[in-house]
């Protein structure tokens, strides 16, 4: 039997709000799936066209996530780690080996290596890396439904100037990473006032 490779990684460590999101997958070697690269590199319109032809022909993917309450209380190393761990853990058929984008896998029962710039390398990792990536993009397209006034529309919660001001403005929502120092600035200037 061949070796069954799942690859992982994560979208989302370094917004200020939200979910870290991950994502396992298990790709079918007789089924191909051509353009698959580090999700960065792609349009949204190509990542949204590539992770639907990874679902339908993957022998197996999954969502793994940890909550921004889970972010403050273990730390968003420890909570990117757990997440990671959920992805695979959720995935229908067990990999007998894991793909790790980044410098350090959780520490599990899988066999497993980490792959600096892994999403550039293998093709499992790439198609996590649009997975995760989409699935995160879509959690800030409905939050950006909830308060457009944020724009997580378009900065997708990373600590841009824009956020800065949102947060000034109209302050913290639940799903703020209260742990996070720019948030934690901002709770503060408002206990002050």
């Amino acid at each position: 039997m061949s070796k069954l490779i799942a690859g992982v990684d994560e979208v989302g460590r370094g917004p200020l709000i939200g979910d870290v999101v991950t994502a396992a997958v298990i790709l079918d070697p007789a089924n191909p799936i051509e353009g698959l690269t580090d999700s960065k590199k792609l349009s949204a319109k190509k990542r949204e066209t590539l992770a639907a032809l990874i679902k339908q022909r993957a022998l197996a993917w999954a969502i793994g996530r940890a909550s921004p309450a889970e972010i403050d209380s273990l730390n968003i190393l420890h909570a990117t780690m757990l997440a990671m761990t959920r992805a695979v853990d959720n995935l229908i058929i067990k990999p007998t080996f894991v793909r790790v984008d980044g410098n350090r896998v959780p520490d599990w029962s899988y066999a497993a290596q980490a792959v600096v710039k892994g999403d550039s390398l293998h093709a499992e990792i790439s198609a996590a890396s649009i997975l995760a990536k989409v699935e995160r993009d879509n959690d800030m397209l409905v939050l950006h439904e909830q308060y457009p006034q944020y724009g997580f529309n378009g900065h997708k919660g990373y600590p841009t100037p824009a956020h800065f001001t949102a947060l000034a403005e109209h302050g913290v929502l639940p799903l703020h990473r209260k742990s996070f120092k720019p948030v934690q600035a901002h709770l503060a200037t408002c206990i002050e006032k």
